[in-house]
């Protein structure tokens, strides 16, 4: 039994575990956040469009069963403006990320020492003398 402890200590202390638990809270708020943004300011924008304040108040009746397309159209909203969001924030994370891995570019060279600038000299000389001779 101590060692199956053990293993899931370890299973639950490693960094990946931390990372998942923090993402799903994060999540969380982030839901609550987005949930918010489109029930009080997406839909009643749109509400001005469709004579209603939430699509939620669309419905009909089949047989005595309500059928409430409307969640569902703001279900589906909330999703694709939820997908926009993170879409776009993981676009400027990875803006961000490249900028720092991006190597600087190399520092130019050095200036030639006297004395390489006095061989330079030499060498284009004799290679002067051997193309006119």
């Amino acid at each position: 039994m101590k060692k199956f402890l053990a293993e899931f200590k370890d299973f639950a202390m490693r960094g990946n575990v931390m990372d998942l638990a923090v993402g799903v809270i994060i999540g969380g708020a982030f839901s609550a956040i987005t949930t918010s943004l489109i029930n009080d300011i997406i839909m009643p924008i749109l509400g001005i469009f469709t004579d209603s304040i939430s699509f939620a108040d669309l419905s009909f009746t089949v047989n005595g069963a309500v059928i409430t397309y409307g969640n569902f159209i703001q279900a589906v909203l909330n999703f694709i403006i939820m997908a926009l969001v993170v879409f776009c924030m993981i676009k400027v994370m990875n803006k961000l990320h490249r900028k720092k891995e991006e190597p600087q570019p190399p520092a130019a060279p050095p200036e030639p020492s006297g004395e390489e600038k006095l061989l330079m000299e030499i060498r284009d000389l004799l290679k002067e003398n051997r193309s006119n001779a």
